[in-house]
């Protein structure tokens, strides 16, 4: 049976991760309501604006339906701005920011570490449980700073870490989605697939 991934629909990169995970066997839902959680293998909440998607968040009252989720073991996998809302702890400038979030990793993410818009770039990354570098995308990206041994990094670049695994919940910096390499949501697939499995 295919695994049901939901993609959370409010706004940011929402068709890049549907497409991504068509294009690797994936049966998807975008997630707009309560009622299109039912019955997922796994969520991801993509990049957008950070601010703005939990304000979405808060109006369709997806916040505990999301953390009950993670917290029965669905993996739930945020890339840039969604890395932010799984995030405990939300800096800028080293400054902590009034911005509420999910709180589901032991993470401080601080916001736009490499600059705004115009400086984006793309670098060549090495991650943990991939065997060749990954075309790792950062626009507007955070640092993720981990808070506690929970938090394993999967991938640095010279300022810090960008790819974070804290038990069921990934944080990317980056945006896989807008490459055509799909190993990492591939990883993300096999994590659902081996946790399903019995004695996990």
């Amino acid at each position: 049976m295919k695994p049901r991934i939901g993609v959370i629909a409010l706004q940011g990169g929402v068709s890049e991760h549907l497409q991504m995970l068509h294009n690797i066997g994936c049966a998807t839902v975008a997630v707009r309501s309560l009622q299109d959680l039912d019955g997922i293998d796994g969520l991801i909440i993509p990049g957008g604006e950070s601010t703005v998607l939990i304000k979405l968040l808060l109006r369709w009252q997806l916040i505990t339906p999301i953390k009950e989720l993670a917290g029965s073991g669905i993996p739930v996998w945020g890339t840039c701005a969604g890395s932010i809302l799984l995030s405990s702890e939300i800096t800028e400038k080293s400054h902590k920011v009034n911005q509420p979030s999910l709180e589901l990793a032991a993470v401080r993410a601080e916001r736009n570490s490499f600059g705004r818009q115009s400086a984006s770039f793309q670098e060549e990354l090495t991650i943990k449980g991939l065997d060749s570098p990954f075309p790792g995308i950062f626009i507007r990206a955070p640092l993720l700073y981990p808070l506690s041994s929970e938090a394993e990094v999967l991938c640095s670049v010279d300022e810090g870490a960008v790819f974070i695994r804290c038990g069921n919940v990934w944080l990317s910096s980056f945006h896989p989605e807008l490459t055509d390499d799909a190993r990492i949501h591939r990883m993300f697939i096999k994590e659902i697939v081996i946790g399903s499995q019995p004695g996990h």
